[in-house]
């Protein structure tokens, strides 16, 4: 069963001036430019009923298309860094995009997910770094943002299981729409009326 999980993709201009942070650090095993995204909410192995109700779910969602930024770079594990990331501008629409995919998947009995949401662009995998190289790093990449770009969708995507950093298989994408005025999004949504996890991952 693959690994299931929202995220926004990256478009060119942008993983091009990702690209460009490549290399300066010997510990790092690099992300490869197609499969830089943004992970909104992790849901891990579903069975594809539930996966269905998911994509059904995630269907209904009504935002506006936003814009964001990539902005600075960092690292996760403050003592022993296990990984490199781009960080992304403070953006209000990302938080309430993320916040509402986060209330479907619990809602459909998801376990929820323990760790404060930090949207970023995952960038290398650190094995065994020196803090001192890892820290060099980071202080010549500090000043690094790109031009705002448009997020006119977001995606559901699997991977499986494996070290990470990919490959990663688009499933499903869900187009950003501002809500009709007047209109209720249901409080229970329905099973996919074609079970197409179903008929995909038998």
């Amino acid at each position: 069963m693959p690994r299931l999980f929202t995220a926004l993709e990256i478009p060119r201009d942008a993983a091009l001036s990702l690209s460009f942070l490549r290399g300066g650090l010997p510990s790092a095993r690099w992300i490869d430019a197609e499969n830089y995204h943004l992970t909104l909410r992790f849901i891990g192995d579903v069975e594809p009923r539930t996966a269905d109700e998911i994509v059904a779910a995630l269907d209904r969602v009504a935002r506006a298309p936003f814009e964001i930024a990539l902005r600075g770079v960092g690292a996760f594990g403050s003592k022993k860094p296990h990984s490199i990331y781009a960080g992304v501008a403070p953006s209000g629409p990302l938080d309430l995009l993320q916040g509402e995919i986060d209330r479907i998947v619990k809602r459909l009995g998801q376990p929820c997910d323990t760790r404060r949401f930090t949207p970023h662009v995952t960038l290398a995998r650190l094995r065994n770094p020196k803090a001192e190289e890892v820290a060099r790093y980071l202080a010549g990449r500090g000043d690094f943002r790109t031009q705002a770009f448009s997020v006119g969708r977001f995606v559901l995507y699997s991977s499986r299981d494996s070290v990470g950093g990919g490959p990663y298989v688009l499933e499903e994408s869900f187009p950003l729409k501002a809500p009709r005025e007047g209109a209720h999004l249901p409080a229970r949504c329905e099973p996919a009326s074609l079970p197409m996890f179903e008929q995909a991952h038998r």
